[in-house]
């Protein structure tokens, strides 16, 4: 055993324990037969990321419930990495190239994938030396990065077998198109934020001379590119119009006016352009017409030869400009109006996104759905919170074939190849000759697959897919995932389909939705906008268990989760609690013989078969909240054991039976209790707050190298006693209603008085084994105890509790004038404060406008007004003050 230093040094208990865990391996798994495994994939982050709270709340969970499995004796395997992260390192290679005033084009593909690997080295896996400040027992010696040889390996036979069973193709589509980055998008990659906009009242005259019809536009840019008018069929405004002609205004083009039911008939006039090369909507609609496909824009967002020599060249936002100059010109605009419209980004630059018609690369998606639906319905996949499975299932039954290609550098590059006769051949290697003609000139397709598609692949290229290897087999299918909502449909939606594809069983059991980490007011966290927290700034303040406990006590299942650094500041007192108390207790253990057995019933005394009781139930209660994922509920009970039960009601009477054994082995029992529940309650906080519990479990008897491998506490059904927690809980209901009763008094709280109990005859003998406790607890200079029916001293003041009356005398004259005086003044308070509330809960507008929960917690203060109120007026009726109506004045 070790000593406990005076003061708890976060930073210094936290690097040295993790310096000897890795030393130690214990963070390492290997295929163990006689074990079952238990793994968790890390949602692996971009190699260009630097920790924010999101992820130390999200690896922070993973991290419990990895040490937790640990303790449970499972083979537990946390499988760290890093994502390439394709846009995202482009976007950061493109500012450092620009600071030059360079383009990857001025370096070309081999250079800038060269450079862009020596940056890698040097900056990327930055986050994974911040998650070991945080404690993470991730598996490092497992580390893997999505590009790594054997991992690109996997990438590319999960392309290849894909194409050969026909679920890959490539196709002229419709596309999220990013003209800064130069790249498609998924759906999925695209972030819509709310934008004014103006939207343009266009009149398209008739070709045959009449008025035609209005249609209203926010991209009057697009005109170049229109194909014809809609209007809904029902439309009795258009119904007239529905096959004739009109001039689309400055290109004056003739298009017809097209009936659809897909057409808003509230949208603007009810009318709308059809543009198929530059709206989803619109290509659809167009497609289903036959309409052609003209395209205005060249993939830099200028306008091309459809603009002809007026408006060629210009970007989009400028030609807006001018076309809408000489619309009015025209007297084609009828009216502009300010419009508010959810425009769709790209994720990573946050430039305005471009519906464009491109040749590219999809995954037909339905095939590979329905297994993984049924697998969710099933069961054989769980969300939770619960709610997250008809997310899921939403989407999943509403699937779009994937565009998987971007035009990009860094990343896997399609493993497909080209030959002038026309041939096309996938391949993970380069083709020696062409497979059709024998030629040997084939080019490899320059783009490079999405970085989804390969992050899809995590659960089996990391354990040696597509080789058949001792960690698939053993480590395959993973435990439990445990992600942010954002990424349902990028990420787990896809391992699930790829896993039951590639390998026939689903990848995971469990998926663990966490929330959102927002700001105390409700924001989000951003540097930018100065809302955020550097969780490594708070982990060198207050140390990172401190950080993990006040994070993980906010999962309360909601979605979003409001944050502040006050939490972990509190959460820093209760370290400093658990180390106040692990050092009385390791003081009081001397050089006592190590006894690290479980307490025995027969020489137990009252408060400590309470304490045995109270922690087998809270071991059961923390058992039950892990395996539920109800983390707050985990965090709740250990703190309120530990500071209230544990801390604040054990630690003290066991001083008593210290200070005053009531038989020869009572300390040495007192003793054993204290240290045995302190180390095993150390072992349930341990998954939360790891390196904190090693140095006082060290300190402690235990069995065992670290508390990382120490036996988590199960089967304690013997030591519930409901007979030792109603005693004792009936004597601290007793001690709690005293100390209130001398608080409303005025009476310091360390001032000794003299107490007297009344109970009738069947409490008498409870009270007075609990009563050597009750004294010290409420400071009391003499403590009597007499049955129910003797006579009350006169000048006291008594509270009840339960069948027990507490009486404490006064005095008289001055003192007792005193006392009445704040007495009024508290029932005044009480009453006026009521009566107020009264008032509010009487009002139908407050009860129908409120938040159910506003009035609910009113309800119950007004109950505890009510009794306040009661227990002042029985206060002051012992002093003789027996008319209410005067207490106040």
């Amino acid at each position: 055993m070790t000593e406990i230093s005076s003061a708890y040094e976060p930073k210094l208990v936290e690097e040295r324990w993790y310096a000897e865990w890795l030393a130690g391996g214990e963070f390492h798994a290997v295929p163990d037969p006689a074990r079952r495994p238990y793994v968790i994939m890390m949602p692996l982050p971009n190699v260009t990321g630097e920790l924010h709270m999101g992820h130390a709340l999200n690896n922070g969970l993973q991290d419990c419930l990895i040490r937790w499995s640990r303790m449970r004796g499972l083979n537990a395997l946390w499988q760290p990495g890093l994502d390439h992260a394709s846009i995202a390192v482009h976007v950061v290679m493109d500012r450092r190239l620009a600071r030059q005033g360079l383009t990857r084009l001025d370096l070309g593909r081999e250079r800038f994938l060269e450079e862009t690997g020596k940056w890698k080295e040097q900056i990327g896996g930055t986050i994974l030396n911040q998650l070991r400040r945080l404690g993470c027992s991730c598996d490092w010696d497992r580390t893997t990065f999505t590009m790594d040889p054997g991992y690109a390996d996997a990438v590319l036979e999960c392309f290849v077998r894909l194409y050969r069973k026909g679920l890959i193709y490539k196709g002229k589509r419709m596309i999220n198109w990013c003209i800064k980055d130069q790249t498609s998008l998924s759906d999925l990659e695209v972030e819509y934020v709310e934008m004014p906009r103006t939207l343009y009242y266009v009149r398209y005259p008739g070709a045959d001379g009449g008025d035609g019809i209005v249609v209203a536009t926010q991209r009057p840019e697009t005109i170049l590119a229109d194909v014809a008018v809609a209007v809904h069929p029902e439309d009795e405004r258009y119904r007239r119009l529905v096959g004739t002609r009109v001039r689309v205004p400055i290109v004056d083009r003739v298009v017809p006016v097209i009936a659809d039911r897909r057409v808003e008939r509230g949208f603007g006039t009810g009318a709308v352009k059809i543009t198929p090369g530059h709206d989803p909507l619109d290509n659809e609609i167009g497609a289903d017409h036959h309409l052609p496909v003209l395209v205005g824009l060249d993939p830099q967002g200028r306008i091309n030869d459809l603009g002809g020599e007026r408006y060629r060249g210009m970007d989009r936002d400028e030609c807006r400009k001018v076309i809408v100059e000489d619309l009015r010109a025209a007297g084609a605009v009828v009216r502009e109006e300010a419009y508010t419209t959810n425009v769709g980004r790209c994720e990573r630059c946050k430039t305005v996104i471009e519906p464009y018609i491109s040749d590219q690369w999809f995954c037909r998606m339905q095939e590979l759905a329905a297994p993984a639906i049924r697998a969710v319905r099933d069961g054989r996949v769980r969300f939770h919170p619960e709610r997250w499975t008809k997310v899921y299932m939403d989407w999943m039954e509403q699937i779009r074939d994937w565009n998987i290609s971007r035009q990009l550098w860094w990343g896997h590059r399609i493993p497909v190849w080209y030959c002038d006769c026309g041939e096309v051949v996938a391949s993970k290697a380069p083709p020696g000759t062409c497979p059709r003609c024998g030629g040997a000139a084939l080019t490899q397709d320059p783009d490079v697959l999405d970085t989804w598609f390969s992050s899809a692949l995590w659960p089996l290229a990391t354990l040696g897919w597509p080789e058949e290897t001792a960690d698939l087999r053993y480590f395959y299918p993973t435990s439990t995932l445990v992600t942010a909502r954002d990424i349902i449909f990028l990420w787990v939606a896809r391992m699930i389909m790829f896993g039951l594809e590639f390998r026939g069983e689903v990848p995971f059991q469990d998926v663990y939705i966490n929330p959102t980490v927002l700001n105390i007011e409700g924001k989000r966290m951003s540097k930018t906008m100065g809302t955020g927290m550097d969780p490594l700034v708070l982990v060198d303040r207050y140390g990172a268990d401190s950080l993990r406990f006040a994070l993980i006590n906010r999962c309360t299942g909601e979605q979003d989760l409001r944050f502040s650094e006050k939490m972990v500041e509190d959460t820093r007192n209760f370290a400093n609690k658990i180390w106040n108390a692990a050092r009385f207790v390791r003081m009081n253990l001397g050089d006592a013989p190590r006894q690290t057995a479980r307490p025995a019933a027969p020489s137990l005394g009252l408060a400590d078969r309470w304490i045995l009781s109270r922690f087998a139930r809270t071991a059961a209660a923390v058992t039950d909240g892990l395996e539920r994922f109800e983390f707050h509920e985990v965090c709740h009970r250990l703190y309120e054991f530990i500071w209230s039960e544990f801390c604040d009601w054990y630690v003290e009477m066991a001083k008593q039976d210290l200070r005053e054994p009531t038989a020869p082995a009572q300390a040495a029992v007192t003793r054993g209790v204290l240290s045995w529940t302190l180390a095993e309650t150390m072992k349930l906080l341990h998954p939360i707050m790891p390196s904190l519990t090693e140095e006082i479990w060290q300190a402690l008897p235990h069995d065992g190298r670290t508390i990382m491998r120490a036996p988590w506490p199960e089967d304690l059904q013997e030591l519930i006693d409901p007979d030792a927690e109603a005693h004792a809980a009936a004597a601290m209901d007793l001690v709690r209603a005293i100390r209130s009763m001398r608080a409303d008094l005025g009476q310091a709280p360390t001032e000794p008085l003299p107490l007297t109990l009344f109970a009738p005859a069947g409490a008498l003998r409870r009270l007075e084994a609990t009563a050597r406790y009750i004294a010290p607890l409420v400071r009391a200079s003499r403590l009597t105890i007499l049955p129910a029916g003797a006579p009350r001293p006169p000048g006291g003041i008594s509270v009840l509790s339960g069948e027990v009356e507490a009486s404490l005398s006064i005095g008289s004259g001055e003192a007792a004038q005193a006392v009445r005086t704040r007495l009024r003044k508290q029932h005044a308070a009480a009453v006026r404060d009521l009566a107020g509330l009264e008032e509010r809960l009487r009002s139908p507008a407050f009860l129908d406008r409120a938040p159910a929960e506003v009035v609910q917690a009113d309800r119950v203060r007004q109950q505890e007004l009510s009794a306040r109120r009661a227990v002042l007026e029985r206060y002051l009726a012992r002093l003789g003050e027996e008319s209410p109506q005067t207490w106040g004045t």
